[in-house]
């Protein structure tokens, strides 16, 4: 969440940053100043009349010992006018900052300096290519046709048990899925990351704190009875142990890794894009979070691309990184990464991570700050996918298949305890 003082003392930034996501409601940004103005006016209003009842009910005192009462009671009416009108005051105030921050949710964080502007994913920036690519030629099948001629991954089964985006892992492939965790946890835990294992659901609280909500609320599960969210990402558990939380200098840089399955209900999504495992509703993923301090972020940023890039170097998967432009870049991002690998059978590139820096976009929401030279300030956030797990699945299976079976990448058959699948 932008803070007001921002907004006011940077408004050309924020419109021309805004401009850059293609953000269409700039009036927002006026609705926030002038509605914090007012609030500030109420404010004043409120600490006067408190400050003036306070020296009166002193004065009653007085009164009362000098013998006064006349006048006492004169001021008792007094103080209990303004007790009425500080009452009024106080129910204006909370109406007011309730529909500050209101507008404030609507405003999505604004682009650092190096992200280019435009409207699609058609704009990113490609920053990085292993391998020139190419297909596989004739012959070449996807990974949903693989998965079922050696008996990897059930898609109609899912089907039958919970519906379209849930399916079930069979004999290698379950075997293959919890190798590649294993594998990108501990890649992650000897670069230092600190493994967490969170819940998988969250209550509204976590969802605004990390930019979900109210954003992203039609794309959540969400349990009625008891206001919870399945979770989109191990993002929003693992971010929100921080929330309301002061730190100190020397707990920082955090860095936390976990492993959780991902809920998405992909409203709208149809389509070939969505065969198999390109698009799901439930996923398995493996993520990554930094708590920083604001002048180290932007390095942090780019250690976080060096380690994606290891990774997908041990797979041996051709891949790319891209910048996102202003209008693909996600609500709460400053600046993110995206990682695509080339899918060879399909003959196009899948994502399979995100890297992001929020700045203190999530901070400000969380209320998560550390202590420096005897104050506090809002920390920096950042995460990445270190990996989301079915579209490298595909990725894996696609580009190794052989007439003699779907050859492993070394590293991860060491993990899987078998180098082919036939």
């Amino acid at each position: 969440m932008l803070q007001v003082n921002f907004l006011r003392d940077n408004k050309e930034r924020v419109l021309e940053g805004l401009k850059k996501r293609q953000f269409r409601n700039l009036e927002l940004v006026d609705d926030a100043i002038a509605t914090d103005d007012e609030r500030k006016r109420i404010q004043f209003e409120l600490d006067s009349q408190l400050s003036e009842s306070n020296k009166i009910s002193k004065e009653i005192g007085l009164l009362m010992k000098e013998g006064k009462r006349e006048e006492a009671e004169s001021a008792k009416s007094k103080t209990a006018q303004l007790k009425e009108s500080t009452s009024e005051l106080k129910s204006q105030l909370d109406v007011k900052e309730k529909e500050l921050i209101n507008i404030l949710y609507q405003l999505p964080n604004i682009p650092h300096e190096k992200v280019k502007n435009g409207a699609t994913a058609d704009d990113n920036e490609i920053i990085y290519q292993s391998h020139d690519v190419e297909g596989l030629g004739e012959g070449a099948i996807p990974h949903w046709e693989l998965a079922k001629k050696y008996n990897l991954i059930d898609f109609e089964l899912g089907v039958k048990i919970a519906g379209a985006g849930f399916p079930v892992y069979l004999g290698k492939g379950a075997r293959l899925q919890r190798a590649l965790v294993q594998y990108f946890l501990d890649k992650n835990v000897e670069k230092g990351y600190m493994e967490v294992n969170p819940p998988h659901v969250v209550n509204e609280a976590s969802g605004y704190g990390t930019g979900q909500l109210p954003d992203k609320e039609g794309q959540m599960y969400y349990i009625n009875e008891d206001n919870l969210y399945l979770i989109p990402t191990a993002e929003v558990p693992v971010t929100n142990l921080y929330r309301d939380v002061l730190l100190e200098e020397r707990d920082l840089p955090i860095k936390n890794t976990a492993f959780s399955q991902c809920y998405r209900r992909e409203a709208g999504s149809y389509g070939a894009h969505v065969r198999g495992l390109n698009r799901l509703h439930q996923f398995e993923k493996v993520e990554i979070v930094r708590i920083e301090k604001p002048e180290n972020s932007y390095a942090v940023l780019e250690e976080m691309v060096e380690h994606i890039k290891e990774i997908l170097g041990d797979l041996e998967l051709p891949y790319r990184v891209l910048r996102l432009c202003g209008g693909d870049t996600g609500f709460a991002s400053a600046m993110t990464y995206d990682f695509e690998v080339w899918s060879a059978a399909q003959e196009k590139w899948l994502e399979v991570s995100s890297v992001s820096n929020f700045e203190t976009f999530q901070a400000n929401r969380l209320k998560c700050r550390y202590k420096t030279d005897g104050k506090s300030q809002l920390v920096h956030t950042l995460n990445g996918s270190a990996m989301a797990l079915p579209r490298i699945m595909a990725a894996l299976l696609e580009n190794n298949q052989t007439e003699e079976g779907i050859k492993l990448p070394k590293k991860i058959a060491e993990y899987a305890r078998f180098d082919v699948i036939n």
